[in-house]
């Protein structure tokens, strides 16, 4: 009887202590993912605060868990917390900075009488020449090169140094002749180093042909059943007697300078729109 009585007392001792243990512990873990320092959190490694004038430490509240302010919501439906305001208000200087330097609020016309199409991101321009229609067709998204930041020289200020954002997207060319059912359709992009394909030329392409093929008028997709002709192991006098044809009804390097100018401006006029409706659709308005 006495040893059962005595195994009682040391189970109750046990349990007891177990619970001690854990109340002394759960204030220990709840500080430690509260704290800023912890090994549990995970860095911003790509984000808009990093990006911010103001550093990372200007948003409240950052990386506290504990003790905030319940989220509510509002006939909306949507969410309203304090990293929601804050986010507005980050986007609303964001939006005001890139206005300021928007160097277009029109986009800029292109020389040689194109009219111009425009479906979101995807832009059409066209023209006729000699009873030949010519249409030239391309997307501005993922139409900027990466940029990788250099070390500021000496008294130099970290603006100064920052790279220019420009739009440089891959086009199509497509010639449509009257008594024809095919059109030439020819692929194109911007080289990244810009070199010509030719030696003591004055002036190299600043654009290339990738890609050469007939494709059915009227034909909205790519034929992948009609041959196409790749560019890389073409003979040069018979991709020259190309870059002039195309010349001939004016997509030329100055088509291409103004091209890089109309979608850059197109871009950028996306991009202050985006970060618009970003903003409406955190305010939830």
């Amino acid at each position: 009887m006495l040893k059962s009585l005595s195994r009682i007392v040391s189970a109750t001792a046990r349990i007891s202590s177990v619970s001690s243990s854990s109340r002394v512990l759960e204030p220990l873990v709840r500080s430690r993912l509260c704290s800023p320092g912890s090994a549990t959190i995970r860095p911003f490694t790509r984000s808009l605060w990093m990006m911010s004038k103001s550093g990372p430490g200007h948003r409240p509240g950052l990386f506290t868990t504990c003790g905030r302010v319940p989220p509510v919501s509002c006939g909306c439906g949507g969410l309203h917390t304090e990293g929601d305001k804050a986010f507005v208000e980050f986007l609303s200087d964001e939006i005001k900075e890139e206005k300021k330097i928007q160097k277009n609020t029109s986009l800029p016309k292109l020389s040689g009488g194109w009219e111009i199409e425009l479906n979101g991101t995807e832009a059409k321009l066209s023209r006729t020449v000699g009873g030949e229609k010519v249409s030239v067709t391309f997307n501005i998204n993922n139409s900027i090169p990466p940029t990788f930041e250099e070390e500021p020289e000496s008294g130099q200020k970290a603006e100064e140094n920052e790279p220019e954002i420009v739009s440089t997207p891959n086009f199509v060319v497509e010639v449509t002749k009257p008594s024809s059912k095919h059109s030439l359709v020819f692929d194109c992009h911007y080289p990244e180093d810009e070199a010509g394909r030719g030696d003591g030329e004055e002036e190299s392409d600043i654009f290339a042909i990738r890609e050469v093929s007939f494709q059915p008028v009227g034909e909205s997709d790519w034929k992948e059943t009609s041959y196409t002709l790749n560019t890389d192991s073409l003979d040069w006098a018979l991709y020259d007697h190309m870059m002039d044809f195309l010349a001939d009804r004016g997509v030329d390097n100055t088509f291409a300078d103004e091209l890089v100018e109309l979608s850059t401006a197109l871009e950028h006029q996306e991009y202050i729109k985006f970060l618009e409706d970003l903003s409406s659709f955190v305010k939830c308005s």
